[in-house]
């Protein structure tokens, strides 16, 4: 069976562009939570008049499917535990994805420096195992590159990485002291 030819959005009558436009939420939505602007965007991609998009943005925010709060909120959580951003980074995401920055200041400022600090720690754990047998500054330089990339402020990195590696250390002399007897 062919397929109907697409008509722009802008040649649908009123009525059919809003329920087209508001599938497209409904399926993006379906997805997984999204921010105003990033339906706004989809929509503009789609060719969408701006009328339109804010009146159905407007109706979703009053219906409580679009909430960039909620958003922020899960995001943060999420992104945290499961790839151990910091803050900063945290709200740089958010920012792009069109979250004020107040709110995403606010929900990236439920992760407490000491949450930060842990979330480091284990990063930089789990990253030892990996480095195999480079020496102590070329472990520090990557570790430090890595915890930069995921955003922690270098202070906090150095001091973060430095105790590791002494415990790190500590612990493989330990194991091959054991070997060997």
């Amino acid at each position: 069976m062919a397929r109907a030819p697409k008509v722009p959005p802008a040649e649908l009558p009123p009525e059919e562009r809003y329920k087209k436009a508001k599938e497209i939420c409904f399926d993006l939505l379906a997805a997984r939570p999204r921010t105003q602007e990033e339906l706004r965007q989809a929509l503009h991609r789609k060719g969408f008049d701006e009328e339109t998009c804010e009146t159905l943005l407007g109706k979703l925010d009053r219906a409580g499917l679009v909430n960039d709060e909620e958003f922020a909120q899960l995001w943060v959580k999420s992104r945290h535990a499961n790839q151990g951003l910091s803050r900063t980074a945290l709200v740089a995401e958010l920012r792009r994805k069109g979250v004020d920055g107040e709110i995403a200041a606010q929900a990236a400022g439920e992760v407490d420096r000491e949450s930060e600090e842990q979330m480091a720690r284990e990063l930089v754990r789990k990253r030892l195992g990996s480095l195999g047998n480079v020496d102590e500054q070329t472990a520090l330089r990557r570790l430090l590159g890595f915890l930069a990339r995921k955003g922690y402020p270098q202070g906090l990195a150095y001091t973060v990485i430095r105790e590791e590696l002494r415990e790190y250390g500590a612990e493989s002399t330990l194991l091959d002291d054991a070997v060997i007897d």
